[in-house]
């Protein structure tokens, strides 16, 4: 029985992917991602930031309810790996919000992918950057739709405590 229960918790930790150092979850509110982006581009009208943030939100939110996720995203990661669920790995986040970004009219942002431990199986994660144009990738900030449940996690790319990003151009943004 014991090792039967060793086989099921090796197997779980290895199907699960995406890695996240777990830390204080942080609601993130239109109003706060509103100023955020404001601070990534002073330049922006507060009616573009502001409609950005909402969209933002919105946005993972419908990608949350698109991938059924209602449970801690390690779990969700077990099932899309088992095949019960069929997306919602952090890419699938990442990869969506870009897309979706990238086909928006946001003239003073532009939409990158971004990574951290790039290649290594059990830490490789995901998100979307977002920059003032001619600005650096890594001055912009992280978006994050799969780090926490019901809530999209955001900070200053410099600021973001559980990983070091990447710009991830390779894989199609620009």
């Amino acid at each position: 029985m014991l090792r039967l229960l060793c086989s099921a918790l090796f197997a779980l930790l290895l199907l699960i992917g995406c890695s996240h150092t777990p830390q204080p979850q942080e609601k993130t509110g239109v109003a706060r991602l509103t100023q955020l982006l404001l601070e990534v581009n002073e330049n922006a009208p507060k009616e573009e930031a502001k409609k950005l943030a909402e969209d933002i939100v919105a946005e993972s939110a419908r990608l949350e309810k698109a991938f059924g996720r209602q449970s801690n995203p390690y779990w969700h990661n077990f099932l899309v790996n088992v095949g019960v669920k069929q997306k919602g790995l952090c890419y699938h986040y990442s990869d969506g919000l870009y897309r979706h970004f990238a086909a928006q009219h946001y003239p003073h942002y532009k939409f990158h992918l971004l990574g951290a431990h790039i290649g290594e199986y059990w830490r490789e994660h995901n998100a979307l950057g977002v920059s003032a144009p001619g600005q650096s990738v890594l001055d912009g900030i992280v978006v994050d739709s799969w780090r926490h449940v019901g809530s999209v996690y955001v900070s200053k790319i410099s600021e973001d405590r559980a990983y070091q990003w990447r710009h991830r151009p390779e894989r199609g943004c620009k």
